[in-house]
């Protein structure tokens, strides 16, 4: 025996209405919202961050980071509302690495 449907043809589920009304979570681009600010990857800069450069004539970096220019040779990290990067995060783990090596060998 062959079931048979008892519903009516013009009536449609009320959650299928409903649904087509909404836009869905999925279309929202997560691109729109802003990491914030910090020093994590994605973020944006709350500061400059500088790093004086050797004034030997190596060029190299040396010292902490500081927020202001340092005077002389200095290298720009980031500038204030920048991206923080992967290149601009691994400078600054760098930089505090170094520091903290400093630090410890005077000890």
């Amino acid at each position: 025996m062959a079931a048979r449907n008892t519903s009516k043809p013009d009536e449609q589920p009320a959650t299928a209405t409903a649904s087509t009304s909404e836009q869905p979570a999925a279309t929202v681009r997560t691109q729109a919202y802003a990491a914030g600010t910090g020093w994590d990857v994605g973020q944006t800069a709350p500061e400059d961050a500088f790093r004086a450069l050797d004034a030997s004539g190596t060029g190299g970096p040396v010292g902490p980071v500081v927020h202001t220019h340092p005077g002389g040779y200095a290298r720009q990290i980031v500038s204030k509302g920048g991206l923080i990067t992967e290149g601009v995060r691994r400078e600054l783990d760098a930089a505090e690495s170094e520091n903290d090596g400093d630090e410890s060998a005077e000890g």
